[in-house]
C-alpha cells in the first residue's frame, strides 16, 4: 500500500501496547525519560486500572481495545483503521509498538502514513507455543507488517533467530534490546537471611498455566513431604479471558493443601521481594527477558528458573542462579533443595555475581540510550 504524506511533529512520541498495565509496569521509566526531555508522550492501549496513573504521570492516553485472544478479520480491519485515524491525528515523530496486534496492525498503520515505527517483540507468544493454524496466520501477518520497518527489536537473540529462520524478517533488521530494564537504584541489595523459618520461595507472575504455577505446586509438595519448613508464595493477577488462564479450582486445591499461598496482586513488588529468600520462575513459556528475575538479582535474592529462552539471558547455571528442567517438578524441587542447603558463602557469591551481571547489562539507563537513539535516527 502506498504511503501517504506525513508531517512529523518532532516532540511527539506514541507508545502502543495491549494494556495500560503493561506500559506502566514495564515501561514507565521510558515514558518518564521522554517526558522529562520535553516530548509529548501518547499511550495507545486498552484502558484499565492503570490508565489514570499514566495520566497522572503526564501521558496522553487513548483507549484502543486490542483483543489478542482471537483473530476476527472484521474487528482487525476496524482496529487497523482506528490506528490510522489516531496516528494521523497525533502526528508522532515515532511510534513504538509492543505485543502481537499492536506490532502487526500498528506497524501497518504507521507505514501507510509514512510514520517511522519500531516494533518490539517481547516474547514469541501464544501462537508460537501452539504451532497450529494460528502460527501460520500470525507469521504471515508479521511478515507483511515488518516489511517496511527499519528494525525489529527483540529482548533476546533466540527469539530473533526464530523470526529469521521462519523468514519473517532478514537478519539485517534484528536489534537485540537488553530487556525492559531495571532500576538498580530502587531494587537495592539486601542481606541474606540467617536460617529463616519458614524459608519463603516467591513467584511473581501472570496467572497462566504456561508460567509453570502447577509445577511450583508439585515441587512444593515434594519438599513439604521431606519435612522442610517452607512457604511458597505466588503473586500476580488473573486474565479471565485468556485461553491459558489457570482454572480457579486449581488455585483453591493448592491453597487447601497448603502447597501455595496467594497474597494477591501488588503494584509495588519490592516489599514482596524483601520478604522472599529465593525467587522462582518455573516458566514453560518462551520469555523475552523476565523483569522479575532482574529485580530479584538486583536485591541479592537467589534465583531459580527453567532452562528456557529469556531466563538463560540472566541465569548462568550455578554462577548467577540455578536452572531446572522445563515442566519438571522433580528438577525444580531439587534446585529448591539445593538453595535450602547451600552454604552461605556460596550463596553470597552467587547473588553478587547476579547483581553485577544485571547492573552491567540490563540497568534501565542502558535501555533509555537505545530508545533515544531510535527516536532520533530510525
Amino acid at each position: 500500500m502506498a504511503k501517504t504524506s506525513h508531517k512529523a511533529s518532532p516532540k511527539i512520541l506514541a507508545f502502543v501496547s495491549n494494556s495500560c498495565w503493561s506500559m506502566y509496569n514495564f515501561r514507565l521509566p521510558v515514558l518518564q525519560y521522554f517526558m522529562r526531555a520535553g516530548y509529548a508522550v501518547h499511550v495507545i492501549a486498552s484502558k484499565d486500572d492503570f490508565a489514570q496513573q499514566l495520566l497522572e504521570q503526564g501521558c496522553v492516553v487513548h483507549d484502543v481495545v486490542f483483543n489478542n485472544r482471537t483473530l476476527n478479520p472484521v474487528a482487525d480491519v476496524q482496529l487497523y483503521r482506528q490506528l490510522v485515524r489516531l496516528y494521523r491525528e497525533i502526528q508522532p515523530q515515532k511510534v513504538f509498538h509492543y505485543f502481537v496486534k499492536p506490532n502487526i496492525y500498528g506497524s501497518l498503520a504507521a507505514n501507510y502514513l509514512g510514520i517511522p515505527s519500531v516494533p518490539i517483540v517481547a516474547g514469541l507468544g501464544y501462537a508460537f507455543i501452539k504451532r497450529q493454524w494460528l502460527l501460520w496466520v500470525v507469521k504471515n501477518l508479521y511478515k507483511k507488517a515488518f516489511a517496511h520497518v527499519p528494525q525489529v527489536w527483540f529482548l533476546n537473540k533466540e527469539n530473533a533467530d526464530v523470526f529469521v529462520a521462519m523468514q519473517i524478517i532478514p537478519a539485517s533488521k534484528v536489534f537485540i534490546l537488553p530487556g525492559e530494564g531495571v532500576d538498580a537504584g530502587y531494587f537495592t541489595p539486601q542481606p541474606l537471611a540467617q536460617n529463616p523459618q519458614p524459608f519463603v520461595f516467591l513467584m511473581l507472575t501472570r496467572m497462566l498455566q504456561k508460567k509453570g504455577v502447577s509445577v511450583f505446586a508439585q515441587a512444593a509438595e515434594i519438599l513439604l513431604r521431606k519435612g522442610y519448613a517452607i512457604e511458597c508464595r505466588v503473586m500476580g493477577f488473573f486474565e479471565d479471558n485468556h485461553p491459558d488462564t489457570i482454572p480457579l479450582e486449581d488455585i483453591q486445591a493448592w491453597k487447601a493443601k497448603g502447597l501455595l499461598h496467594f497474597p494477591g496482586f501488588t503494584q509495588d513488588v519490592k516489599p514482596a521481594l524483601q520478604q522472599a529468600h529465593c525467587f522462582v520462575l518455573p516458566t514453560l513459556y518462551n520469555e523475552g527477558v523476565p523483569r522479575s528475575l532482574l529485580e530479584a538479582a538486583c536485591m541479592h535474592i537467589p534465583m531459580i528458573a527453567t532452562n528456557q529462552t529469556g531466563c538463560r539471558e540472566i541465569i548462568d547455571h550455578q554462577k548467577t542462579g540455578l536452572l531446572c528442567e522445563i515442566n519438571n517438578a522433580a528438577s525444580l524441587a531439587q534446585a529448591m533443595e539445593t538453595v535450602l542447603t547451600m552454604p552461605r558463602p556460596t550463596m553470597e557469591t552467587m547473588v553478587k555475581n547476579a547483581h553485577a551481571k544485571v547492573v552491567q547489562q540490563f540497568e534501565v539507563s542502558h535501555i533509555l540510550r537505545h530508545y533515544q537513539h531510535a527516536a532520533d535516527t530510525l
